[in-house]
């Protein structure tokens, strides 16, 4: 089972429309919601039925999924560095601007002291992480002038990246190279702006990205050494911390990574 391009990312929502104006204010193009195909309710282990609203960010997309069947809403007291954390980076030209909208709406932050300027050894790029208004983590991320040639224009672009933390970077980097991912330049951060950023003390995490063959959006594998963050529970479809990484792939299924983050594979 090969991963050869993200074609979506999907959530999880108790409460779609307010879910919807939300990411509607930040700058998606929000959809009409439509019923779930029944092949992907049976992939998924539900019963009942389910409905979804298909957003799009630039070339990205992001499905709202509500199920008949609810799951447990978003694990409260949540850190960056718990397993369960994974977020999606959209990329803007203007990270404080973008922060000040999502605020407006709903957004409640993560870090410390809105959007930090990480060190050149890091990107040197400018981020905020934040949740929506139902506990999904989320990043706007700004890179510095001509840094990043995937990533040309205004606004609010796209989506770079899923970050997601593991217990083992080892594991998990044999996990996403067996399915086809090559791994690019890893960092390791920490630091003032780093600890703001993800509103802890004392951060030492390894930054691990994995790119498919057509990218972006890509993987970035986060291995937190401090401080160490608490397991992940085995998560159902319906929870709403089950996001699902949707990839266009040689096999149709339903599979989890060494620490139980969902993925989804299309044909």
């Amino acid at each position: 089972m090969i991963f050869q391009a993200i074609t979506a990312f999907r959530l999880v929502t108790a409460d779609p429309a307010r879910l919807a104006h939300f990411y509607r204010a930040i700058g998606f193009d929000v959809g009409e919601a439509a019923t779930i195909p029944a092949a992907d309710m049976k992939l998924l282990g539900l019963s009942g039925a389910g409905s979804r609203i298909a957003m799009s960010l630039g070339r990205s997309r992001v499905d709202l999924e509500r199920f008949d069947q609810p799951g447990h809403p978003y694990p409260r007291d949540t850190t960056t560095c718990d397993l369960v954390f994974q977020h999606l980076a959209l990329v803007t030209d203007d990270a404080e601007a973008a922060w000040r909208r999502a605020r407006e709406v709903g957004a409640t932050p993560i870090g410390r002291e809105g959007p930090v300027t990480l060190p050149k050894s890091a990107g040197g790029v400018t981020a905020v992480k934040f949740r929506d208004p139902e506990g999904h983590p989320l990043e706007f991320l700004q890179f510095p002038p001509g840094a990043n040639p995937n990533w040309k224009g205004a606004g609010m672009m796209g989506i770079d990246h899923s970050a997601i933390s593991v217990s083992d970077v080892a594991a998990s980097r044999r996990f996403y190279a067996r399915h086809g991912l090559s791994e690019a330049n890893a960092t390791v951060n920490r630091g003032p702006a780093q600890d703001a950023l993800d509103g802890l003390d004392g951060v030492e995490v390894a930054v691990v990205p994995m790119n498919p063959t057509d990218n972006p959006p890509h993987i970035e594998m986060l291995g937190y050494r401090l401080p160490v963050g608490r397991a992940l529970h085995r998560l159902s479809a319906n929870d709403l911390a089950a996001t699902r990484i949707v990839w266009r792939s040689n096999a149709e299924a339903l599979i989890r990574d060494p620490d139980g983050h969902l993925h989804q594979l299309s044909r």
